[in-house]
């Protein structure tokens, strides 16, 4: 079932809309469910790989949770907010969430963040799904280094290719404040990695699961 939902990323059933129509798309389907079907082939690989780099073992069973919410709340879709694909992975992100959150009584995690903050900003395991080989130490220590949110909102645009402002409202937070922070985020990655410039090729972020 898990490999037929995550589908190609690329189909379109029936030679329906294109991904440019997301927006109307989504918005359609709280009156017609059947609206909703092309989604799930558009955007199910994205999505998997969004989570397979947060909680590799539990990508499949997180996916098919995604797209349960998604489809009971797809009512709730304003596309004045932000695109469907942000909406999509907010949605992601919530589940990805409660998935940590549940965990932590069994895994016993602790740190010196809060609980919560903890059960939304994995690191543990994003920080596993990044190529040795390809990811210089000094990348993956500025990274580690960075507040939740700024290395969440950097991951998204680099890692997952979307835009800041999609990247704010999976977030939760205003595009200014995304931008701000984003800019802080990679002045700091650009100063490290300055005299590594200077010295060779950059080192480069891989997201692809192993």
């Amino acid at each position: 079932m898990h490999k037929d939902i995550r589908g190609s990323g690329a189909d379109c059933p029936g030679g329906g809309p294109g991904p440019g129509d997301d927006d109307a798309v989504l918005a359609a389907s709280a009156g017609d469910p059947a609206a909703f079907e092309p989604l799930v082939a558009r955007h199910s690989a994205a999505l998997h790989g969004y989570l397979a780099r947060r909680a590799p073992a539990a990508a499949d069973d997180l996916l098919a949770e995604v797209w349960l919410r998604a489809f009971a709340g797809r009512a709730g879709f304003d596309p004045d907010r932000g695109t469907a694909r942000a909406w999509l992975f907010g949605v992601a992100r919530h589940v990805l969430t409660a998935h940590w959150r549940a965990a932590e009584p069994l895994t016993g995690s602790t740190g010196a963040e809060p609980a919560a903050d903890q059960g939304a900003d994995p690191w543990q395991a994003v920080d596993q799904r990044l190529d040795a080989a390809a990811v210089a130490p000094l990348i993956r220590r500025i990274l580690r280094e960075l507040p939740s949110v700024e290395r969440e909102l950097l991951l998204l645009v680099i890692w997952e290719e979307l835009t800041p402002a999609e990247a704010a409202a999976v977030v939760g937070i205003p595009q200014g404040t995304a931008r701000s922070r984003l800019h802080r985020a990679r002045a700091r990655l650009r100063d490290a990695l300055a005299p590594a410039m200077a010295a060779g090729p950059t080192p480069r972020l891989t997201g692809d699961p192993a």
